[in-house]
């Protein structure tokens, strides 16, 4: 069993990271659920999430959110 992410399978990893950072998002700012997950996906964070070299993908929902908030 290969338990290595690759840029094939890290997709697998996105939704989850996305689902609570829109919650904190949508908490923090007082916007909707929509307008926080439409934020995430044209940030440059996500763009840097999404590529599994950058190893974003590592980190928790309240540093991905330090980072979309930079």
């Amino acid at each position: 069993m290969n338990l290595n992410v690759t840029q094939q399978n890290l997709y697998l990893f996105l939704p989850s990271k996305v689902s609570r950072l829109a919650e904190m998002l949508s908490e923090q700012k007082n916007i909707s659920i929509v307008d926080a997950i439409t934020e995430i996906y044209t940030s440059d964070t996500y763009r840097r999430l999404e590529t599994e070299e950058t190893k974003l993908w590592h980190l928790g929902p309240v540093a991905l959110y330090e980072d979309l908030s930079n």
